[in-house]
């Protein structure tokens, strides 16, 4: 029978006391981690968001009532307990903070009892996941995701404090918007009050937020709610948060100066680790050849190596038809994975299939300086042994080589790397890399659209220089766009926005748009834009990504409270769901039937 708790007051979390407090009377309110019946004396681990308190019930200190009542104590029943804090009789635990001291009980309320839990609230549950979402608010209980859900709350309080010092405004934008087709899929939601026609959740608060610069802002930042409609993966998902923030009368070296601030100040007061300033630029380009990526991984080696030139003119089929085709030859240097079995070599090659390569070559250097090769009888002597210069190969190394388009030599050599390093043990979680990425191309080609799409959005600055090719050479044109990378992940990326008239209109050219599709997605906006707009750029973080990393976890679902699965539903809700006939009836909706 659950007891009310009227008259006592928690005067500490479990965790909030020490050796400073032996001698006090406290009440203490938890959940009961477990306890355990040594005859005269019960031990009670009582549990809250702080962390696990020993309680000690001894029938000469609390009296036979409340001990016959501590001895029907089971897991995650609720209970109030007043009592004396004293120094441990036992061993001290030094896995607890408040492994030095216990709480000799005096009174008990047990305020809410509790059926068997479908799995054991502790650390590093193995219990599937699929089970745990489902019991949501279980899961939540357990210490290491409340770590992470109230580090994601201090951090978003460190944000909110550093931007407002820095003269941004909080301001928020409406959650209920116009579709813009362009991009990932929106999320709908019908009007009942306008029949046939729908809103959109906002996918970012783009264009509202460069309407406050329009009318004068500034500054504004804002910790924004985002929808969109995409396949899902361990970093993704339906409904997101960003940290949104926009700054008028600036350039791109001034955004970046105030978000490596932040970052710095960031990582310093949430997880103790300095971020050395400046971060370290690299151009979009330069990325790529390197690293294969536009969000590189540089906490290690094993850079990408181009050897086009090294091995045109080779009589190997595979690097002669990608060079004469216009693509490139690139290799990597796996340093001292020469013996790795031909079996392990084939499940790589395979690895690289799901990227868009045709396979890999590969020349293994044996200890003694021999080589065992996918291609060697194909190439001269002097041939093969100018490659191994190029690519620095030493015996014991494994050098794999892709050869493509240079879209696909890239994707599956940058993932080649990281899948290596992974293998190899090359990844610290405790090392943070960050890196600035910038000059990305303005657009990007389309195959299945056969048109150009911008590669950020279209209102992304061309670099000043470069605008002389807009008409001529479309892809050749760079953006003032940057992304902030950590240790592989971009977590977050920006822009300097367009402001003048005849510059957009050159945007929207190049992309195919017609003046009428221009005005039908982005009207209100470039009507803002005739009644003076300043020179203004941003930046989004994604906040559950950034989270995800700080907390050295492996999916955003262990930072975020109730998160969904791949399939974009809720295990603990079930949506999404049915609604009844009347609720569509009212909005116009009629639900067709799909045949198997």
């Amino acid at each position: 029978m659950a007891e009310s708790m009227s008259g006592m007051k928690r005067t500490h979390r479990c965790a909030e006391l020490g050796k400073a407090q032996i001698g006090q009377y406290v009440t203490v309110m938890g959940w009961v981690q477990k306890s355990r019946n040594k005859g005269g004396v019960i031990f009670v681990d009582l549990r809250d968001r702080s962390g696990i308190l020993q309680i000690i019930f001894e029938e000469g200190n609390c009296g036979s009532e409340v001990f016959e009542k501590a001895g029907k104590l089971r897991s995650e029943f609720v209970a109030a307990v007043t009592g004396k804090v004293c120094e441990r009789a036992g061993a001290v635990n030094k896995n607890l903070a408040t492994g030095e001291i216990e709480v000799v009980a005096e009174q008990l309320r047990i305020l809410s009892e509790s059926e068997t839990p479908p799995f054991h609230i502790e650390e590093n549950s193995k219990t599937k996941e699929e089970l745990r979402l489902k019991y949501r608010y279980l899961d939540l209980r357990r210490p290491d995701i409340q770590k992470n859900i109230i580090m994601r709350s201090k951090a978003c309080a460190v944000i909110r404090n550093f931007l407002s010092e820095e003269g941004f405004l909080e301001i928020e934008t409406p959650m209920l918007t116009k579709s813009t087709p362009e991009g990932a899929r929106d999320y709908l939601v019908p009007s009942r009050v306008h029949p046939g026609t729908f809103y959109a959740l906002p996918q970012s608060p783009q264009l509202f937020k460069q309407l406050l610069m329009v009318s004068g802002y500034d500054r504004y930042f804002q910790i924004a709610r985002c929808f969109r409609d995409e396949d899902l993966r361990a970093d993704r998902q339906p409904e997101f948060t960003q940290v949104d923030m926009e700054l008028s009368f600036v350039d791109v070296d001034d955004v970046i100066d105030v978000n490596e601030r932040l970052l710095a100040k960031l990582f310093k007061e949430i997880i103790g680790v300095e971020v050395s300033l400046p971060i370290q630029r690299m151009t979009w380009q330069e990325a790529m050849d390197r690293f294969g990526s536009d969000k590189p991984d540089t906490r290690f080696g094993m850079e990408l190596n181009d050897v086009t030139e090294v091995v045109r003119g080779c009589d190997f089929a595979v690097f002669k038809n990608a060079i004469e085709a216009g693509g490139s030859v690139r290799g990597i240097n796996a340093k001292g994975q020469g013996t790795m079995p031909r079996k392990k070599i084939d499940a790589l090659t395979a690895f690289v299939k799901d990227y868009g390569a045709k396979g890999l070559a590969y020349v293994a250097i044996q200890p003694d300086g021999s080589i065992k090769s996918s291609f060697a009888k194909f190439m001269k002597e002097e041939e093969m042994q100018a490659l191994i210069h190029a690519m620095q190969g030493e015996p014991g190394d494994l050098l794999l080589f892709a050869a493509d388009r240079n879209k696909v030599v890239y994707a599956s050599l940058g993932a080649l790397r990281l899948e290596l390093a992974d293998q190899m043990g090359l990844l610290d979680k405790n090392q943070y890399n960050f890196l600035w990425v910038t000059e990305f191309p303005l657009l990007e080609w389309s195959e299945e659209e056969n048109r150009y799409q911008a590669m950020h959005h279209p209102f992304t600055m061309p670099m000043e220089e470069d605008l002389q090719y807009i008409d001529t050479d479309p892809g050749r044109v760079r953006a003032k766009a940057y992304d902030i990378v950590l240790n592989g992940t971009e977590i977050g990326g920006g822009s300097v926005r367009i402001h003048q008239d005849d510059i957009q209109e050159k945007m929207f050219e190049a992309l195919g748009f017609t003046q009428e599709r221009a005005h039908d997605q982005f009207g209100f906006l470039l009507e803002a834009f005739r009644y003076g707009v300043p020179p203004h750029a941003g930046l989004a973080y994604g906040l559950d990504r950034l989270i995800m990393l700080m907390a050295q976890v492996d999916s955003i679902r262990d930072v975020i409270a109730f998160p969904k699965v791949k399939d974009a539903s809720c295990l603990l809700t079930s949506a999404p769901g049915a609604v009844d006939d009347k609720q569509l009836e009212e909005l116009g909706i009629c639900v067709a039937e799909t045949k198997e």
